[in-house]
Formats: C-alpha cells, structure tokens, sequence
C-alpha cells in the first residue's frame, strides 16, 4: 500500500500536472483556431508554453524528475505540435498566413520515423532511453517558433516575408535532424562489428 501511495506521489508531482495541463489545453486551443479567434488562440499557446518552460525548470530546481515525466513531456509537446500543424495548414479556414503543407508533412513524417525507429530499437535491442540530439531540439524550437509567429502574425494580419525563411529552415533542420535520428537509430539496432 506504501508502495503505490509512493508511487501516485512520485505521479502526481508539479512538473507532470503541468505537462497534463499542457495536453488539457490542445483542444481548446485548436477551437480558438478553428473559430478564428486569433487573439484567443495566441494567448492559449502561450499559456501552453509557459506550462513547458516551467515543468523542465521545476524538475531539475525541486529535483521532481520521473519517469513518466520524461515520457509526459515531450509526448505533451507532440501532442500541441502535430495537431496545430494540421489545423493551421488548412486553406480552408481563410487565415491570413498557413504552414505550407510540405512543411507539415516533414514534420509529421519525421515524427513517424522517429517513433517507428524507437519501437523497433525497443523490441530489437530493449532500448528504452532516446536522448535528443541538438539537432533535433534546433527542429524542435523551429516548430514551436513557426506557430508562434503564424499565430502572431494571424492576430495582427501581416504577411512579412521572413515567415517563408522561417518555413524553410524549420524545413531543413526538421530534415537533418531526422536523418541524424536514422543514423543514432541504425547504431543502435545494428549489431556492432566485433573486432
């Protein structure tokens, strides 16, 4: 009984409630988009990242890392990310700036092989720890700040050519960073040569 009172405490720590909170507020934020509530939609995302800067902090300060924490977090982030991409490549909805799909494309389909590659180094090798490559956090920012500012930009109806370079280096980064995941992946699951 102490065991499982220890371990719902070990659960229910700041950090985790704030990366449930962050899940918690995807749907409501993809309504605001999807009503056109520009200003709505920018304050929930930012409230969102607000809720992602403070979990990290307050695990390492109050040393409250778990393991679910370190599964929590970034599934919270992919779980904002991915569904925003969609909605806000959707010409449909007649916003003043959109992803391009191409962009939205890689994203996902980087997201896919790099969970495809997980699956497969857990069930091959029993790998359970992936550590992000500073590639893959650059792909990560890059992400976060093209929906930051195609919100931004939604709310004060502009158009400003740097979004189309923001486009194409989130492009790029997204691309070599899951490339660098290919390769970190295949050492991974590859039997290494013995000398």
């Amino acid at each position: 009984m102490d065991n499982e009172h220890e371990e719902r405490n070990r659960f229910l720590t700041i950090p985790n409630i704030l990366s449930i909170s962050r899940i918690l507020l995807v749907p409501v934020f993809l309504v605001m988009i999807i009503q056109g509530k520009a200003f709505e939609a920018l304050a929930v995302f930012l409230l969102a990242g607000s809720t992602d800067l403070l979990d990290g902090l307050i695990a390492r300060q109050w040393h409250q890392k778990t393991k679910i924490g370190t599964l929590l977090d970034p599934a919270a982030d992919k779980l904002l990310a991915t569904p925003t991409f969609i909605v806000l490549s959707l010409s449909s909805l007649k916003l003043p700036n959109i992803i391009p799909v191409w962009l939205t494309i890689s994203v996902i389909g980087r997201d896919v092989l790099i969970i495809t590659g997980a699956l497969v180094a857990f069930k091959l090798r029993g790998q359970k720890s992936f550590n992000p490559s500073i590639f893959g956090k650059a792909s990560t920012v890059c992400q976060f700040s093209v929906i930051f500012f195609v919100l931004l930009l939604n709310y004060v109806q502009k158009s400003p050519l740097y979004l189309s370079w923001l486009y194409v280096v989130t492009l790029f980064f997204t691309l070599v960073s899951g490339i660098h995941y290919v390769m970190i992946g295949s050492k991974m699951i590859l039997p290494s040569k013995q000398s």
